[in-house]
């Protein structure tokens, strides 16, 4: 909490369980999925306040924006240096610690200066395969 006082965010009980729901939450989960966890408890969270709540900590660096799934956007707390891995069936997606490294030709960088990159896969998890 004392991270999101730095950051300058207003804490209300409805930021404060949010924030509660993402700590340490690896699920990769969307406004959606937090209001629907959350509005049983706090009847009143609305699902602007969600989707505000995490505008304001993808932009102040808390959270990350994950748009691998086209239907919706989904967040993860854990804001260091990872990639991704999507089951196109059931939309899962897990984290890969792995350190991948991919390096772009000079010939291909178009004068970019590289800082950084994030790597998405995709295919189909174990519970989903056996399903087939």
């Amino acid at each position: 909490m004392d991270k999101l006082r730095e950051l300058g965010i207003k804490l209300t009980p409805q930021r404060i369980a949010i924030l509660q729901y993402l700590d340490g939450n690896t699920e990769h989960p969307s406004a959606d999925r937090i209001h629907k966890a959350l509005s049983k408890k706090y009847p009143t969270l609305s699902t602007a306040t969600v989707y505000n709540t995490l505008e304001v900590l993808t932009r102040r660096g808390y959270l990350r924006e994950l748009t691998m799934d086209p239907q919706k956007k989904r967040f993860d707390p854990n804001t260091k240096h990872h990639n991704h891995l999507m089951c196109v069936a059931c939309k899962k997606i897990v984290d890969v610690h792995s350190d991948i490294q991919v390096q772009i030709p000079p010939e291909e960088q178009g004068g970019f200066e590289i800082h950084g990159h994030h790597i998405e896969f995709y295919g189909c998890c174990p519970k989903c395969n056996s399903n087939k």
